[in-house]
């Protein structure tokens, strides 16, 4: 009873602050926090954060090193973390933590957590603000990329403190009272760090230190200012007035100490604590301001709003500048600092699908500094990050930085050295890397046969497949815009249909095949895991992002495609998790959401719903759109519908509410939906502005009757790149009856490798 009551005020409170016309009002980082273990709805913790900054904070709820640091019906705050996580699976690194304190010290992470209630919780990308009602104190930070700005409000006491955990796997505090300031690092890691890992950190106080000590696990130490040891933390004592502020000003680094005051210096300075809060609010302003939405509901524009917000969080910055104003960065390689850039905290496998086509689109400076960051980090690994935290985790599948990089070029942008990523890719290719989610696992199979079998030790065996089947179409598509030799051209061309190989017209489905060419027997449609990866058949036969039409064509033809499709929604929600030996969380979320064997809440099916397009009905595609923006994504903590991943999930939305999803990232073009306000504009780097006007829209409204691209009768299933980025304007006419006589023709159907020059 009293987490349902709870659900309801982030909604109470955003609706009050929506008058004030900022996109920045909208966002409600506590979305997506109401999860666990068992169930998924986002996983998400309230980052405090500029967008791709390099440290993020946030209040934390649980003990230290869980991944699920901040939970929505938790009542009790641990301290306020500097935290690194990309992913609650992958955890967290470099992370320290700070809580303001009155009465007796206690160290243990559970003793003395405070109290706190949502009622006294302020919630802000730019802002955090708590009440910490065990020691009376009110706790206020506001960020920088690098950097960030506390203020506590103590009440009059003569014991007031602040905590500082610098966690376990090693850690170094030092104390410096004459300058009111305390040094330190933080080692800890889930992996995915070289040997020399370290997250500097610096701290400074505007009260004057009256005792300092330093402790190693749980043991004090008064009078000893610097302590070293697997878990140190220091506390700071000082006398306050009733409603005295002792504001703390914060940096780190992943370079060196000096570094990290640097930090200090260039992004906070002498800025008051209000000063950085209304920079970190313009940042946000500006950035979520590129797309400007109009009509829909208040809450539409909260789950829009706070979307954004979740797509320009990772990957992660992690590059700093140096006194010579150079951009450098530690490499979580191989350990040295070096030039240029450096990103990190993201898995490719999910973001490949809507996050960086969105960058292509609205960030594309970003997105080729990112590409810059590829480079290096293949210079200096000798391979492709697929999932980095910081640097190579071995976590899912597929080698899906081809995607990425053949999108990025071919639509554009090519400030970056694309040779050295194209032979990057090759070396994919070939080989396998030093674990299954570098490189290639199971790759001379697949260059041999042309699929990973299912009776080898090569598990997931026929999503690999289908996943290198579209990133080798990525590979062919690059090498002829670089005009490279027609030998890659044509082997890649082949291997694009390599999908081909896994489909059984005796199931209609893909299926895993043996190493004889026999196929996976006994075979069950709803065996998660398996052959397949945090899915099954019913999801995974969609994964030809490059080919509908062949995969039209397999299955016979546009009706039974079709047939198909309906049939995911209507089918029972029956799984097997004989693979798992448990039912995992993606399974559950499956079966709350009430769409039969559409599984919306993990990335493999994602993008299903727009097939409706290639095969001549796009009104399923519309309805089917809106309906899941309606029903699985709310502006409440259980409001999203499995794991958030990095802005995939909310890219989805994001994209689905503009109108238009890219199926294929590597294509030139965006499958259409059904927009979900009456007008947007996006306005892109090169000021150029495309808005889409959707007249008569509402909840009813959701067919598209007619359009007109640039004042011109436009029948198409789909938007053009290029005719997005050169700015204009489609405008709709919405009707609750869908009109299927518009989009029925084969030239109206969006890319397809199989009708490429046809």
């Amino acid at each position: 009873m009293r987490k349902n009551i709870f659900l309801t005020l982030p909604l109470i409170f955003w609706f009050a602050a929506s008058n004030a016309q900022q996109p920045l009002d909208y966002v409600n980082p506590l979305v997506g926090t109401d999860s666990d273990h068992d169930l998924s709805n986002g996983n998400t913790y309230p980052a405090v954060a500029l967008p791709w900054g390099m440290n993020f904070w946030s209040p934390q709820t649980a003990k230290n090193g869980y991944g699920w640091l901040y939970a929505y019906d938790s009542d009790k705050i641990v301290g306020l973390k500097q935290t690194h996580q990309a992913s609650v699976w992958i955890k967290d690194y470099g992370a320290f933590s700070i809580l303001p304190i009155t009465g007796t010290v206690k160290l243990d992470e559970q003793k003395r957590a405070s109290f706190f209630s949502h009622k006294q919780e302020i919630s802000r990308p730019d802002y955090y603000r708590v009440f910490l009602a065990d020691y009376n104190v009110w706790a206020e930070v506001t960020p920088t990329e690098r950097a960030a700005q506390f203020q506590f409000t103590y009440p009059q006491s003569n014991e007031s403190s602040i905590l500082i955990d610098a966690f376990d796997m090693g850690s170094y505090v030092k104390v410096i009272p004459e300058e009111n300031k305390v040094i330190g690092y933080s080692c800890n890691n889930k992996g995915g760090v070289p040997e020399n890992f370290k997250n500097y950190f610096v701290i400074y106080f505007d009260k004057k230190i009256e005792e300092a000590l330093t402790w190693d696990n749980s043991i004090m130490y008064s009078g000893r200012l610097e302590n070293k040891g697997n878990h140190v933390g220091a506390v700071l004592k000082f006398k306050t007035k009733a409603g005295e502020k002792v504001r703390m000003r914060v940096a780190s680094s992943f370079i060196s100490p000096e570094q990290a005051e640097l930090n200090l210096k260039r992004e906070v300075g002498e800025d008051s604590f209000d000063v950085t809060r209304k920079k970190a609010s313009a940042i946000w302003n500006k950035e979520l301001s590129r797309i400007e939405v109009e009509g829909g509901t208040e809450a539409e524009k909260i789950n829009f709003y706070t979307a954004l917000y979740r797509i320009l969080l990772f990957p992660r910055k992690f590059y700093e500048i140096n006194s010579k104003n150079e951009i450098v960065h530690y490499s979580p390689y191989n350990g040295k600092v070096l030039p240029g850039y450096m990103f990190t905290d993201n898995g490719f496998w999910d973001t490949f699908r809507a996050v960086f086509p969105f960058f292509t689109v609205m960030y594309r400076e970003l997105d080729g500094q990112i590409m810059e960051g590829l480079v290096n980090a293949y210079k200096e690994s000798g391979w492709l990050p697929e999932w980095a935290s910081p640097g190579h985790r071995d976590c899912m599948i597929g080698s899906n930085s081809a995607s990425i990089i053949a999108s990025s070029y071919l639509k554009g942008i090519k400030n970056y050295d694309i040779n050295t990523l194209y032979e990057a890719v090759l070396k994919n290719s070939e080989n396998e890397g030093p674990m299954k989610s570098v490189g290639r696992y199971g790759v001379k199979y697949y260059n041999e046969l042309g699929y990973i079998p299912y009776d080898v030790q090569v598990d997931e065996n026929a999503a690999r497949t289908l996943e290198y089947a579209y990133d080798d179409f990525c590979i062919m598509k690059l090498a002829k815009a670089l005009n490279k030799p027609q030998s890659d051209i044509d082997k890649f061309g082949k291997r694009a249909y390599n999908y081909k190989n896994l489909f059984d017209p005796s199931v209609n489905f893909m299926r895993g095949k043996n190493k004889d060419g026999s196929f996976q027997s006994p075979f069950r449609a709803d065996k998660w895991g398996d052959a397949f990866t945090e899915g099954n058949a019913w999801h995974y036969t969609w994964s030809v992002f490059h080919d509908p039409q062949g995969l039209i064509n397999l299955m016979g033809g546009n009706d039974k495609f079709v047939n198909k499709l309906d049939s995911v929604f209507i089918a029972p929600p029956t799984f097997d998790y004989s693979y798992y030996g448990g039912q995992i969380h993606e399974i559950t979320e499956m079966l709350i959401a009430g769409m039969g064997q559409y599984a919306h809440g993990n990335q493999p099916i994602q993008h299903m719903i727009y097939l409706y397009n290639y095969a001549g009905t796009p009104w399923k595609a519309q309805q089917h759109a809106r309906e899941v923006m309606d029903i699985l994504y709310k502006p409440t903590p259980d409001g999203l519908c499995g794991d958030e991943d990095n802005g995939q999930t909310s890219a989805w939305y994001v994209f689905s509410a503009l109108g238009f999803y890219p199926v294929c990232p590597s294509a030139p073009d965006y499958a259409m939906g059904s927009p979900l306000f009456t007008k947007m504009t996006l306005h892109f780097e090169n000021n150029a502005v495309f808005t889409i006007k959707a007249n008569n829209n509402n909840k009813s409204n959701i067919y598209i009757d007619k359009a007109t691209l640039n004042g011109k009768t436009y029948s198409k299933n789909f938007l053009l790149h290029d005719d997005i980025m050169k700015g204009g304007t489609l405008e709709l006419e919405m009707k609750a009856t869908p009109n299927k006589t518009r989009g029925i023709n084969k030239e109206d159907f969006p890319y397809s490798l199989s009708t490429e020059g046809k």
